[in-house]
């Protein structure tokens, strides 16, 4: 018995090292490399693929994140093989234990802390209505295109903030690390006013991640996937009752392409922009398999920057000699966490300072980009919106930026159709509000100035941040809200795609435990099941009521069902016995079928053919 209870402690207690060894480590390389990371983009990217993902991440997570788990693991493991005493043994696993609970007690305050845990499990719980109360359908609200329709030129700069400037101009850095972009904005329009310092948008709750900083500028809404939501990879549909630039755009007779040097699937930009304005996705995969690079090229997302420009005039010159007017929606990647990537085009500007010579060099490439522009005939019908798709992530870069300063997204507005109402007036906006501005800069005239929880910046109209504040805002934003969920609708969990990766998942797990001939009854068990144990939690969307195995006779109709229950000594197997005494052929098959609490049925998740001898 002794021997038993040090067993069940070793094993115990080296669980709970691995465990709390990886959470903390994963946790400080997210911090680590993110930075101000929150809740609401860790549930979005949870949802989502991994295909896409930087090539260097998921190697950087294993090396800093799981590696040294392991290795903690394996000191213990070692320790306790090569003490021989048991006494000495369980002393040590014991102080192993005391361990885990001090620095689990630090990750979990470190974890609440850094993530605010606490306001965003408030907000989960505490529901709001302020996005119902203040959203403006864009496809009840009346619009008026001029007779000429202008094209729309929408550069997304990865990661760009006007924080980057020197002090003098708005920014927040002792020297400007971007004088081009900082120029042309003061030329242009950032909606400062009468004071000539940048101006940009704040990146609330939300819109902090490149997918959700997209759909904030394009559709006016924070991108805050239910919880109870499924893997956006597996629907058919991204916010099907939301309509977005794209929508709008597409009704009105635009050819749509989206250019970018990275995977399209990643974070399900193909799936939005595919379904809200039928673009045309032209990726890193595009520009493989059209010649443009060579098969086997990839440089950190896919392919750089200067290569996307290059690609960029390509596109325009084509679509300029259509008939159709054209938007072509761009994303920069070069100045992506972390510390960017340095191209041919790249100086030494700022010595030792990686990030911000890759920072200087967009904003050298931007203006070379903006100067072809303005040699092309399309150039004076054509509206160009240059803005920050979020702010960085990168947690050095900003590191000794003043608390009070408050970082905002790079924000022109090139070549407007019209003027702002309040020229003096400095405004204070969100980039939600770049969906109305944008469609206003293309002279399209907006029945009360509002779209989504946008409003029009060329109005005088006040804009949510104006009303309510950063503070009130940021907390309705945080947290649920039904109407958002009701926006979102996402496909019948039945899709192909779900059942593709659910019958991945269980493939090979079902399995005959024992038959009794005399009896004709077969006992089943269903082994490591450890996804239903991630899924059965109601949090993670996929609350399962039950797990049955169904028996169908081969060229018959009979069938025959089980309900399978939980191993109270293996957690993660379930078991169960179907009675066959009315099998009239020893040949059938065994169906895994999965039960939701709100009703959906996934069958034949494993399958399993079976012949039996005797009886």
């Amino acid at each position: 018995m002794k021997k038993v209870f040090s067993g069940i402690l070793y094993i115990l207690t080296g669980i709970l090292v691995f465990l709390t060894a990886l959470i903390g480590f994963a946790s400080r390389w997210a911090f680590t490399t993110w930075g101000d990371i929150d809740m609401d983009e860790i549930v979005f990217h949870l949802q989502q693929p991994l295909k896409g993902a930087g090539n260097g991440i998921i190697g950087d997570y294993l090396l800093k994140g799981l590696l040294p788990a392991v290795l903690i693991l394996a000191v213990y493991i070692v320790l306790i093989i090569l003490l021989k005493k048991g006494k000495v043994r369980i002393l040590c696993s014991c102080a192993f234990l005391v361990l885990v609970v001090i620095a689990g007690l630090i990750v979990k305050d470190m974890i609440w802390k850094r993530l605010d845990f606490g306001n965003w499990l408030d907000g989960q719980i505490n529901r709001s209505v302020f996005i119902e109360e203040h959203y403006t359908d864009p496809a009840e609200t009346t619009l008026v295109y001029p007779e000429k329709k202008r094209n729309l030129i929408y550069l997304y700069l990865e990661s760009m903030e006007t924080t980057y400037a020197d002090q003098e101009s708005g920014g927040a850095f002792d020297n400007n690390t971007i004088p081009e972009l900082t120029k042309i904005a003061l030329e242009n329009e950032d909606f400062s006013g009468n004071e000539e310092t940048l101006n940009g948008g704040i990146v609330l709750p939300g819109t902090g991640f490149t997918t959700g900083g997209i759909f904030a500028q394009s559709a006016g809404l924070p991108l805050k996937l239910s919880i109870s939501g499924n893997f956006m990879d597996t629907q058919e549909s991204f916010f099907p009752q939301v309509t977005a630039l794209g929508d709008l755009l597409e009704e009105q007779g635009y050819r749509q392409v989206y250019l970018i040097g990275s995977d399209a699937v990643f974070g399900g930009r193909q799936l939005y922009y595919k379904e809200h304005g039928n673009y045309e996705i032209r990726d890193y995969y595009y520009a493989k398999e059209n010649g443009w690079i060579d098969p086997d090229y990839e440089v950190f997302w896919g392919y750089e920057d200067e290569k996307l420009f290059s690609f960029a005039k390509e596109t325009l010159s084509e679509l300029a000699a259509g008939d159709e007017p054209f938007v072509l929606t761009m994303l920069t990647v070069d100045t992506h966490y972390e510390d960017g990537y340095v191209c041919r085009l790249c100086r030494e500007d700022f010595p030792g300072d990686q990030y911000a010579n890759v920072m200087a060099c967009s904003s050298r490439q931007v203006e070379a980009f903006l100067s072809w522009l303005k040699e092309q005939d399309f150039y004076e019908d054509t509206t160009i919106i240059l803005c920050g798709d979020h702010t960085t992530m990168d947690t050095n870069f900003c590191e000794n930026v003043d608390s009070s300063y408050q970082r905002k997204t790079y924000t022109s507005v090139i070549n407007s159709a019209v003027k702002a109402e309040q020229p003096d007036k400095r405004r204070l906006f969100s980039t939600m509000d770049l969906y109305p501005t944008t469609l206003a800069a293309m002279g399209i005239q907006i029945e009360g100035n509002r779209l989504g929880l946008g409003t029009n910046l060329f109005s005088s109209e006040e804009t949510l941040l104006e009303q309510y504040g950063i503070g009130y805002l940021k907390k309705e934003l945080s947290r649920k809200s039904d109407f958002l969920e009701q926006l979102e609708k996402l496909d019948d969990n039945t899709s192909e795609k779900l059942m593709e990766r659910l019958r991945l998942v269980f493939d090979g797990s079902l399995s005959v435990d024992s038959y009794d001939p005399d009896r004709k009854r077969v006992d089943l068990k269903a082994e490591n099941l450890y996804f239903y144990e991630h899924l059965a939690d109601e949090s993670m969307g996929f609350d399962l009521k039950k797990i049955e195995v169904e028996y169908q006779e081969k060229g018959a109709d009979l069938t025959e069902s089980a309900i399978l229950k939980k191993d109270s000594e293996n957690g993660a197997s379930y078991s169960g016995t179907i009675d066959l005494s009315k099998w009239k052929k020893p040949e059938g098959e065994f169906r895994l079928n999965l039960y939701t609490a709100d009703g959906k049925v996934y069958k034949n998740v494993d399958t399993l053919d079976y012949l039996y001898s005797g009886g």
